[in-house]
């Protein structure tokens, strides 16, 4: 899964919360995010609506708060890939150790088919060429 298909997937299940997410799809949304964050701050300071307290512009504000769902939802089924309730994001409450654990899970490559639906890795995959089962090899000639 590319970059544009990867964000595409995500804002088309912009609150779902079920079915899984591959590890590409969800590092290529993180990736997204995280450009989209950078050019809102340059573009808050540049327009000088950045507060001078907080660091916080009006502009990076709405990107975030528009990004909110879709990066749980992604985040959720990514847990999901990995055979774990999306109960586990909480873990990310508890400060360095719980964004530790869920960056371990987060690595992790797909599980097979689970109770949270059939891998996307394996229905992503296209089958191989090759030779026509039972077909040996071509007669000498």
């Amino acid at each position: 899964m590319g970059f544009a298909e990867a964000v595409q997937s995500c804002f088309k299940q912009y609150v779902g919360f079920t079915g899984r997410a591959r590890r590409s799809e969800y590092w290529w949304f993180a990736l997204f995010g995280l450009i989209v964050g950078i050019v809102a701050n340059l573009i808050d300071t540049v327009l000088g609506t950045m507060s001078e307290d907080t660091n916080v512009g009006v502009l990076g504000t709405i990107v975030s708060l528009a990004l909110l769902l879709p990066t749980l939802a992604v985040a959720i089924r990514r847990l999901h890939d990995t055979s774990r309730t999306g109960w586990w994001i909480l873990i990310g409450l508890i400060p360095i150790v719980g964004w530790i654990i869920l960056l371990v899970f987060y690595v992790q490559d797909s599980h097979p088919d689970n109770t949270y639906g059939p891998s996307p890795k394996a229905a992503g995959a296209a089958p191989e060429a090759g030779p026509a089962p039972g077909a040996g090899p071509a007669p000498a000639v």
